[in-house]
């Protein structure tokens, strides 16, 4: 007996010594890039010297986190961080979650395929490109929306670049365009493996379509969507830095609503080359979004086990 059952571990270890072999590249790539440098948390609490090295540098305590803090444009930057990443989470619960419906509704796969491209296509653009994108669009002076959509409309030509009220409306239509697609997909995934019998059953009981969304779709997706949410929650200290520097094409008419956390902390690098305060910015950033991922998880697990990350 136990000869077969050494024989019987021994064909199932050479079954998945090949899966195992393929694991190994995206293990080494998540350990030298996600934990090892972990190690230079350390940075924060000191006065980085290039020639001193990481361990050879003045250890300073907490004087890195002070420039954030103390800094005029603290609570403005904070402020656009957090009211910008809200506005984004609570549309990334309605625009993608709305689109993947909509997509599985398209019955020609070849059809379905097409669109599914069209609307990925936004997130593998360079962010750099759509700030010209967005250029091409508002320019006063060869721009589409100043030359051509404005007159049709008799309104008066606008400065977007020079405007900055304009501007969180801007970003967040930008954002939705940008993000929507890679959300819509992870969804309509969901959407896909949901039980067709569900379906059968509730148009046998006379249930329209919107009922069907209602009453089936939606409620199996929340936990997709929970954990999607939960995990933006996390970065709600982070920025999309291409979105809020490259966008506006770092104009400084319009800091007062695109300056964030993440742009701020590259504006002063720029000048003060301090590498120190830039470590500081990102433990603290993380440091907030580890806190506020668990306090989200806590309330989900309160409401529904089922739906928590952990």
């Amino acid at each position: 007996m136990k000869l077969l059952a050494v024989g019987t571990k021994a064909r199932k270890s050479r079954r998945y010594a090949a899966l195992g072999l393929m694991m190994v590249p995206g293990l080494l790539y998540l350990l030298i890039n996600n934990y090892l440098p972990m190690f230079g948390v350390i940075i924060a609490f000191k006065d980085f010297n290039y020639t001193k090295g990481i361990f050879g540098s003045d250890w300073i305590g907490l004087k890195n986190f002070e420039y954030l803090f103390k800094t005029s444009d603290a609570l403005l930057i904070t402020r656009n961080t957090i009211l910008y990443n809200a506005a984004f989470i609570c549309l990334n619960l309605i625009v993608p979650v709305g689109v993947a419906i909509l997509l599985n509704e398209v019955r020609k796969k070849r059809l379905s395929r097409f669109y599914q491209t069209v609307i990925l296509l936004p997130y593998l653009i360079s962010m750099v490109i759509v700030g010209y994108l967005v250029y091409a669009m508002l320019s006063a002076d060869s721009g589409f929306l100043g030359q051509t959509i404005l007159p049709m409309l008799g309104l008066p030509d606008i400065s977007w670049y020079s405007e900055p009220r304009y501007w969180p409306y801007i970003l967040t239509s930008v954002h939705i365009w940008v993000s929507a697609g890679s959300l819509s997909v992870i969804y309509l995934a969901s959407i896909i493996g949901i039980d067709p019998e569900y379906y059968e059953a509730a148009m046998i009981d006379g249930a329209n379509k919107w009922q069907q969304i209602k009453r089936i779709t939606i409620p199996l997706l929340v936990p997709v969507i929970t954990i999607m949410t939960l995990l933006q929650i996390g970065r709600i200290f982070y920025s999309d830095f291409g979105l809020f520097y490259q966008v506006p094409l770092n104009a400084g008419a319009l800091q007062s609503t695109t300056n964030v956390i993440d742009t701020y902390v590259y504006r002063s690098l720029m000048t003060l080359g301090d590498v120190g305060m830039s470590s500081a910015a990102g433990v603290y950033q993380s440091l907030v979004g580890f806190v506020l991922v668990l306090l989200s998880n806590f309330v989900v697990r309160k409401i529904n086990k089922d739906h928590a990350l952990f």
